[in-house]
């Protein structure tokens, strides 16, 4: 294993500055950013290409000093404390980061690959252009927590591999599979493919308006659900494409007419979870006198 010392805003620095801050430049680089013990640890028990860490010029913590040696990098960088502030996004930063490859979007994937690869009775998210990295984090957490079989992102907007979505998403990131939608055509091909698959397969979109309540859709069998937009809700073209449009009733005399779009999604994804045990759940023998 090799270590490079940083002691300036060298070439190196600047693009571990650039995988923090610059969507364009991490795509380009197939790269991003990671810190934090949780998501450091969640990253490697789920396999993902750790390509190298960064870590103070200091003398390290023995739980530091384990994670480097099992993920054997090329290469590693050694940062003064000062820089190593420079680069957290942490009021406290952490004792490591590490540089993390990109997984393929569903493009590249192969739509017929990632359909072949979901379970009989899958639960499949999509987030229609978010645009709060913090929303999109705690959804990835409920769609781990829930069983979210796969969550997928549209637009060009809120990003996946944006610091802030990994660090909220606290660690269950790496457990989602979760992937990009660049090309609506892609969207149209898997919705096909899923249908062809799947005869029962529902495809639901979300709404504030009062349309039909979460708790009547048919949420046991296979779905993909379509979530909206935090400012503009489901975009047209996806609220056509959908067998039906779902919302959580409000009550009578609220205020409130929605929920935040995460926490709405928490509550459509836990009364699937609700329909699906219910429908597995035995039956109460009957006796008859």
């Amino acid at each position: 294993m090799k270590e490079k010392y940083i002691r300036s805003a060298d070439a190196d620095f600047q693009h571990f500055e650039v995988l923090r801050s610059n969507r364009n430049k991490r795509y380009h680089a197939g790269e991003f950013l990671v810190e934090g013990v949780r998501s450091l640890k969640e990253a490697k028990a789920c396999g993902w290409e750790i390509r190298s860490l960064i870590y103070p010029d200091a003398k390290l913590s023995d739980w530091a000093n384990s994670y480097i040696a099992e993920c054997g990098c090329d290469i590693n960088y050694r940062l003064t404390p000062e820089l190593m502030a420079r680069l957290s996004g942490k009021t406290d930063p952490s004792e490591m980061m590490a540089i993390v490859a990109m997984k393929p979007d569903m493009a590249e994937s192969g739509v017929d690959k990632i359909v072949a690869s979901l379970p009989e009775n899958p639960m499949i998210v999509l987030f229609d252009r978010p645009s709060n990295r913090g929303n999109l984090g705690t959804l990835i957490r409920s769609a781990d927590a829930l069983g979210v079989s796969l969550l997928l992102t549209t637009g060009h907007s809120g990003d996946l591999y944006d610091p802030e979505v990994v660090v909220s998403a606290m660690g269950s990131f790496f457990k989602v599979p979760a992937m990009r939608i660049s090309d609506n055509r892609v969207l149209d091909a898997l919705i096909e493919r899923l249908r062809r698959r799947y005869s029962d397969f529902t495809l639901l979109g979300t709404t504030a308006h009062r349309q039909h309540p979460i708790w009547g859709a048919p949420l046991s069998k296979p779905f993909m659900l379509m979530i909206g937009n935090e400012t503009m809700g489901l975009s047209a073209a996806f609220k056509e494409k959908c067998d039906l449009l779902c919302t959580i009733p409000m009550a009578e005399d609220s205020y409130a007419t929605s929920f935040n779009v995460s926490c709405a999604a928490t509550a459509m994804l836990y009364e699937a979870v609700r329909q699906r045990r219910s429908a597995s759940a035995p039956k109460p023998r009957l006796k008859f006198e």
